[in-house]
């Protein structure tokens, strides 16, 4: 595929999702992984288990990603919400995600509009977060874009494909967005662009990654998705987003031990 053009200024998004949990330290791993690289922390939600408390937020994910939590745009898991209105998580990441009991937002890194969505209300057309996005991406211009939430609309893994952000995949692609970051099933899958209806497009698809890698657990693929690149159900890790002008890197880092990788790249649409 066609190397990304140069750029003046890069930013970085690294993370994952399905992250921590007071049964296992595994999440410590991937936390030190992140102490080794600057840039925005994003999150592809279950932030913490087994329910999203404010207690579990402080014991569970503080000592290990919370040390992350001035730089973390978070998004918000299933997992979340076993708390009423997922109040633990607004009030743990505070204004950091975004407008308290919506859990969706946007900002922008290195010239890149950056979406983050909630999978776990309502997205179908006509809905109130489908209509902010749509006035969202009309207010912002950009060359390159990315989006992420929760539940993926295509996976191979335990869940499987997540038909509720039909719509709204097809309100990214409609408007450029390049490349879109879920988690929710416990593995790393990449897949190549397509449309919202998994059809091959690699002219204006969107190149969806599934990193559901970020210490909860790791569960094994159950029905292999067309368009489905690369995948590995047997490493933690952390997913890098490098963001150019005219383009963009992807790389999968293992935890210290972990032998499977990933990386690649492609200019924006």
């Amino acid at each position: 595929m066609p190397a990304p053009g140069p750029a003046a200024a890069m930013g970085v998004l690294i993370g994952a999702g399905d992250i921590s949990t007071c049964k296992n330290s595994n999440d410590d791993g991937t936390a030190r992984l992140l102490d080794q690289h600057d840039g925005v922390v994003f999150t592809t939600g279950d932030n913490v288990y087994e329910n999203g408390t404010a207690q579990e937020f402080q014991d569970c994910y503080g000592p290990t990603w919370g040390r992350h939590r001035d730089r973390t745009r978070p998004s918000p898991g299933n997992h979340e919400y076993e708390t009423a209105g997922a109040a633990g998580y607004f009030s743990y990441f505070g204004s950091n995600a975004g407008p308290s009991a919506l859990g969706y937002y946007s900002y922008d890194v290195a010239g890149w509009h950056v979406v983050a969505l909630n999978s776990n209300i309502a997205a179908r057309e006509g809905s109130a977060q489908y209509q902010w996005l749509r006035a969202d991406l009309a207010s912002n211009l950009t060359a390159c874009a990315a989006a992420y939430w929760h539940h993926p609309l295509f996976s191979s893994g335990d869940h499987g494909n997540y038909s509720v952000m039909r719509s709204m995949w097809r309100l990214l692609q409609e408007n450029g967005v390049d490349v879109v970051i879920s988690g929710h099933d416990h593995d790393y899958e990449r897949f190549g662009p397509q449309t919202a209806d998994g059809q091959p497009d690699a002219e204006r698809g969107i190149r969806q990654f599934v990193v559901g890698t970020g210490g909860k657990s790791l569960d094994v693929f159950k029905r292999i998705q067309p368009n489905s690149e690369v995948r590995d159900s047997s490493t933690y890790g952390v997913f890098k987003l490098t963001l150019r002008s005219a383009g963009y890197d992807w790389e999968f880092i293992p935890v210290a031990g972990g032998r499977f990788r990933d990386s690649g790249s492609d200019v924006c649409r």
